[in-house]
């Protein structure tokens, strides 16, 4: 279950990896869209470790939580990371609807 669980996120990051290069080269000649994508990037993978440490916060996780912790961390790992990769998909590769006054920099859909 453990091998399933972490071939999923192994996976599940192989995904996310392609959809965020697949974005950065069609955005790559818009620096300030670059940087900004590139530091919410960055912001997300803190916040997904905060908060595998608020779920597992036991400096000895195998011992306070069992052996099926490696499970258990790539499965949320995977979740995590699967919605992420809905959301970039859902900006910048699918888009919005013209006329979000709202939109930003999110691609539009003509």
């Amino acid at each position: 279950m453990t091998d399933k669980a972490c071939g999923e996120l192994k996976n599940a990051d192989a995904e996310l990896n392609r959809v965020y290069q697949h974005i950065l080269a069609a955005r790559a000649k818009d620096a300030a869209f670059v940087a900004g994508f590139r530091g919410a990037q960055r912001a997300w993978i803190a916040f997904r470790d905060a908060h595998m440490k608020a779920i597992f916060p036991d400096p000895n996780p195998r011992l306070a939580y069992g052996s099926a912790i490696s499970m258990c961390d790539c499965g949320e790992l995977e979740q995590m990371t699967a919605e992420r990769t809905k959301q970039l998909r859902q900006l910048w590769i699918e888009g919005g609807v013209e006329g979000d006054v709202c939109a930003g920099s999110t691609l539009i859909r003509k």
